[in-house]
């Protein structure tokens, strides 16, 4: 069964604050579900169109763990305390090859 990642790519990071605390509790909620942070901060470089953004990179051991992983109850503890406006970013599950 191919290994799954959740791609997240920050856009705007509004409040550093609110940011934190989602941190605090999603990293916690999301090992915990399995997964392992692969990457977790700015480009080295950046290339083409892409963007001077964070990235965070986790590997799940299938799509079914990683949506799972996403839909728990505490990783979406960790979605609240982001808010509406704390940051603008798209997260992406995609199933490796």
């Amino acid at each position: 069964m191919p290994k799954a990642y959740l791609i997240s790519a920050y856009h705007e990071i509004h409040d550093q604050d609110a940011m934190a605390a989602y941190a605090k509790l999603a990293l916690p909620s999301l090992t915990a579900a399995g997964g392992t942070f692969l990457v977790r901060g700015m480009p080295a470089a950046v290339k083409e169109q892409g963007k001077m953004q964070r990235t965070v990179l986790i590997q799940f051991d299938s799509i079914q763990a990683a949506l799972a992983a996403y839909d728990s109850p505490g990783y979406q503890e960790a979605l609240k305390a982001l808010g509406n406006n704390a940051v603008v970013r798209d997260i992406r599950i995609i199933e490796g090859v």
